[in-house]
């Protein structure tokens, strides 16, 4: 669970973490076909214990149930019921109140045949939005959707079309709370994570416990639980509770997870009626008075005041009950706030003693908007008070708006009663795009926008309306396990990337939630000079590199859409100018890794730019963006780039900004310069400099900062100092990040062109360079003369360069002008190369001339170049879910061919694609049988697929694995949507929505943007500060 362990009831909810062979999906990633469960909703404790099924197929029944005089009637009696019994596998396809968006399956069973209503658990159903199916017993689907979900208890009603049902009889099993006693029978019928049926036997061994309790998602209460061991998993929950009758006496719901084979069942008292009235057309009124009791027993009950008159008085009522209600928790503000205290002791409503929650519960449903009277007991002093009874689907949240990434409700009743906080105010359901906060953390309440205070939905709709696209506004927000702090950030609107606030309200009547515009982007404010001064660095005695920090800006970066494997999708670093008078900044390509990106720049700690992408360096790790510097009225530097370069051992300035923007600065020196050799990162591909040299120095600082410089006496920049994005820990799921600098004579040339304004065309090699020794080369073929002529040309390092990895090529012809994996470089264009930096020639040059070492021979190659003009993305779709491109540049490094130029890079959760397996890395090969060899082809077969139908997706694998999924298409939740790069357009990028078999400009009715959220990896529930990525 997110929260601390409860050590009464543990779930049994969790899903437990995919495996994968270096952290890349498996052939077969499908949650389907997994330990899942239907409650991976309500979040659940590491290491939790999932509990053996016995697995049976219908024909090995006998032989399988308990040994007995009662076999042969169980025989039958399980026989009946399986046949009522359903899978759910389900989508929740955004986050909503107290469910992450999640795909996953559980158990449900007929309750009424001729109407088609299918009882299942509320985690199974959710609060938002739900997207689903049920598979019968002879394997027949049908679609399915929720027409209730109780507010507070643990179940909810699905609804099918029992005439879809044609190769089996639909009947319902009929619902028995009175026949749930202790000691009974009973056996739970469900399915282990869809795979077969499952049966457990066990015994009722106690029905006053009190609702488990799941930690910081969504748990019952105000109810009892049935108890009894059964040791059920996860895809049973909401399976039947039956006897030998064949009557369902109880729902299941929950369980220990710490090895006690303990299961939890929800009476069907309160399921009973709610499906009564839907049988009859009547409203299920549910009332409530914002007050959690819990059954405590009579010595409990004493202590806080239950005197030996009273409790004669109720043992005698209800000799068989040793437990009385006691007020737990009551809400601030709420009915019963001022009315009722923590410790009072429940002896009468309306005049009848109780002692139960069924009973309160009825008159509680019964009485809403009318007042009840309460005798209640507090240390040991009667006292009567009168409460109006609320509507607690009021409270309960049934729409949700959506803008600049993210999603908002008010705050339900189930999140107030788990904080003990009144039930008000504004609830962050999807932090994400603009309202992504500085803590990933679930929980935020809005409390103010733009200096507008929000105390309901209605009023921050209003508030959002009038905010134009870019602004920069003013956030207060407090989290809901510590409402006495106050937090405050400035939020960067966006409304052009997301230019629809979409309202999301739920209808019961088609299970769907609809979308409806609320108001149109405004256009952004013109943006006006203004003025601002630098810092003044202190105690430096070179005033030269003192001036430096007039050089430095700083760069903020949103993605609104994942792309090209990147895991992120924020961040923020220091940028260096390099032509004040252009507005050019250079900065690390792990902060700006392409150009579907708002970048925010920040002069002098107080002018905020907006900049764009002008260059990304495809092998080198820098990206040129640019700001209008006519909107800057401060004292900006050009910083002096150096054109020599610096060596091993030179002495050094080091000034860098460290984790959380400050400037720090030492003198230093320059320990080793090297080949940079980043890993690769097998379970998503994703930029990495290579063939390019990086610098480390001597001070613990430079492993504190991310951007920097090194810098001369003289105030001459020697080399950046920039984050170099690695692989992805296979032990944390954490992305590793390099410090280290990049000599600046290599930007040169690009920054000359770019101030002539001339967009730099650079060529290169389709190779992975490193470094090896003389003592390797020696074996490799190289001769001694050649050896010789190294330790001369380089007395630093004597080093030549292997290809390690050709760059999988489009266009490539095959022959004896290509480097090969194994070929040792000897020179380029007559210059021997013993230098990383020496391979820039490759830059300006269509051909090469090249002298290489292959199989210890001696070779006078032709070699050409390739135009890196299109390495970077410009197309991408999103279609069920994933995120799809044609393979991006990392991909044709560590791939020897391509299957497809339809390529999966990343995918979101809940989504159609995350259920059904369709995992980041797979290459798309044909759409229902017809061959889809590019993003056109690909595009032009999904669009005539028919909504809520189902199609064949052929697919292989990165590691050349193919397979085959089925998949059904949802329009309504996940649009088909291109982003196609126009540079005519403000942002740079044109949206077209394909839905409904039209083709709109822009955004869809239906379904809200994709944020940045999605899962670019292989998908572990682990808590980090990004998706992810995850």
């Amino acid at each position: 669970m997110n929260g601390a362990p409860n050590l009464a009831a543990h779930s049994k909810r969790k899903e437990p973490p995919h495996t994968a062979v270096d952290g890349r999906h498996p052939k077969h990633h499908r949650p389907n076909g997994e330990l899942s469960s239907g409650g991976d909703n309500t979040p659940d404790m590491e290491g939790d214990f999932e509990g053996d099924y016995e697995e049976i197929d219908e024909s090995r029944v006998q032989a399988l149930l308990p040994v007995g005089p009662d076999t042969a009637e169980w025989q039958a009696t399980i026989e009946n019921v399986v046949r009522n019994v359903v899978s759910i596998r389900f989508c929740q396809t955004c986050s909503f109140d107290t469910d992450p968006a999640l795909t996953s399956e559980a158990t449900g069973f007929v309750v009424d045949a001729e109407r088609g209503y299918i009882l299942t658990n509320r985690h199974v159903v959710g609060s938002g939005p739900f997207w689903g199916y049920c598979v019968f017993d002879n394997h027949e689907e049908v679609d399915a959707y929720p027409v209730y979900r109780d507010p507070v208890h643990d179940f909810g009603i699905l609804k099918f079309d029992p005439k879809a049902i044609k190769y089996m009889p639909v009947a319902a099993l009929p619902l028995r709370p009175d026949c749930a006693k202790v000691g009974v029978e009973i056996r739970v019928v469900g399915n282990d994570a869809g795979e077969k049926l499952s049966i457990l036997s066990g015994v009722i061994s106690r029905l006053d416990r009190n609702a488990p309790e799941y930690g910081e998602g969504y748990s019952d209460f105000n109810t009892c639980y049935y108890q009894a061991s059964a040791a059920a998993s996860g895809g049973s929950s909401g399976s039947p509770v039956v006897n030998i009758d064949g009557y369902a006496v109880a729902l299941q719901a929950g369980g220990r997870a710490d090895g006690a084979s303990t299961d939890y069942f929800l009476p069907l008292d309160r399921p009973l009626r709610a499906l009564k009235c839907l049988q009859e057309g009547k409203p299920i009124t549910r009332g409530d008075i914002q007050c959690q009791f819990l059954l405590k027993p009579f010595d409990e009950c004493r202590r806080l005041g239950l005197g030996p008159e009273w409790e004669a008085h109720m043992r005698k009522a209800f000799p068989k009950e040793t437990n009385m209600l006691v007020a737990e928790i009551v809400l601030p503000e709420g009915p019963s706030h001022g009315k009722i205290e923590e410790g009072d002791v429940l002896v009468k409503v309306n005049g009848e003693m109780l002692t139960q929650f069924i009973r309160l519960d009825d008159i509680l449903d019964s009485n809403v908007g009318n007042t009840v009277k309460l005798l209640l007991l507090r240390g040991g002093e009667e006292m009567e008070v009168e409460i109006e009874v609320g509507d607690l689907h009021k409270i309960t949240p049934d729409r949700f708006v959506s803008v600049s990434g993210g999603s908002f409700h008010n705050l339900s009743y189930q999140q107030a009663r788990l904080y003990g906080v009144a039930c008000k105010g504004v609830y962050v359901c999807e932090a994400g795009g603009s309202f992504r906060f500085d803590n990933s953390d679930n929980g935020w309440l809005v409390q103010t926008i733009d200096h507008k205070k929000t105390p309901d939905l209605d009023s921050f709709i209003d508030a959002v309306k009038g905010i134009p696209d870019k602004a920069r506004v003013v956030v207060t927000y407090k989290h809901l396990r510590d409402l006495h702090t106050l937090h405050t950030t400035i939020c960067y609107i966006d409304r052009h990337w997301s230019k629809k606030m979409k309202l999301a309200v739920r209808n019961d009547e088609t299970g769907l939630w609809d979308f409806s515009d609320l108001a149109d982007a405004l256009p952004p404010t013109p943006p006006v000079p203004r003025k601002a001064a630098f810092i003044q660095l202190e105690h430096t005695s070179h005033p030269a590199v003192a001036d430096l920090v007039r050089s430095f800006v700083h760069v903020s970066c949103t993605m609104p859409m994942k792309l090209d494997g990147f895991p992120k999708n924020r961040k923020w670093g220091m940028g260096l100018v390099i032509d004040a008078d252009k507005g050019l900044v250079a900065i690390s390509r792990a902060i700006v890794p392409y150009d579907l990106i708002d970048i925010s720049i920040t002069i002098a700690d107080s002018i905020v730019v907006e900049g764009k992408v002008v260059f990304l360096h495809p092998l080198q790790n820098y990206a040129i963006i640019q700001y209008d510097p006519k909107l800057v009225d401060a004292p900006v530097v050009s910083a002096k780039l150096s054109s020599e370069e610096i060596t091993q051992g030179a002495s050094t300035y080091f000034i860098g900004y460290n984790r959380i923007g400050r400037i720090v600065h030492t003198a230093t020196t320059v320990t080793e310069i090297f080949a940079v050799t980043i890993p690769a990162n097998p379970g998503a591909p994703r930029y990495r400099a290579v063939n390019v040299d990086a610098i480390t120095v001597d001070t613990n600082l430079s492993g504190q900062c991310g951007s920097g410089v090194l810098v001369a006496q003289d105030g001459t920049v020697q080399a950046l100092w920039l984050t170099y994005l690695g692989e992805r820990s296979a032990a944390t799921h954490r992305d590793e990040e390099y410090h280290l600098g990049l000599a600046t004579p290599t930007l040169l040339p690009v920054v000359k062109q770019i101030q002539r304004g001339i967009v730099p065309k650079l060529r290169m090699l389709s190779v992975e360079f490193r470094s090896i020794q003389m003592s390797q080369a020696r074996l490799m073929g190289v001769s001694e003369e050649w050896i010789a002529k190294v330790s001369v040309a380089n007395t630093a390092h004597h080093q030549l360069f292997m290809v390690t990895k050709r760059t999988f090529e489009r266009n490539e012809q095959e022959g004896a002008g290509a480097l090969l994996e194994g070929d040792i470089l000897l020179t380029l264009n007559g210059k021997m190369i013993t230098k990383i930096s020496e391979l820039d020639i490759m830059y300006s040059n269509e051909f090469l001339d090249a002298v290489v070492v292959r199989d210890c021979e001696e070779l006078n190659v032709r070699l050409p170049t390739v135009a890196a003009d299109d390495v970077e993305t410009d197309r991408a779709i999103s279609f069920c879910g994933a995120i799809i491109h044609r393979p991006h540049h990392a991909v044709r490094q560590q791939i020897s061919k391509l299957f497809s130029e339809v390529y999966v890079s990343a995918r979101t959760r809940g989504s159609p694609s995350y259920q059904y397996g369709l995992a980041p890395t797979n290459f798309i090969t044909h759409v229902n049988g017809k061959a889809t060899p590019d993003l056109e082809s690909f595009l032009k077969a999904v669009i005539e697929i028919p909504d809520n139908t189902y199609f064949r997706l052929r697919a292989m694998t990165f590691d050349t694995v193919p397979w085959v999924v089925t998949m059904k298409k949802n329009e309504h939740y996940f649009p088909t949507m291109e982003w196609i790069k126009d540079s005519s357009e403000e942002c740079g990028w044109r949206r077209v929505t394909y839905e409904g078999g039209k083709v709109i400009e822009g955004e869809g009715p239906d379904g809200v943007m994709p944020t940045g959220e999605g899962s670019t990896e292989m998908d572990v529930d682990v808590s980090v500060a990004a998706v992810e990525e995850e």
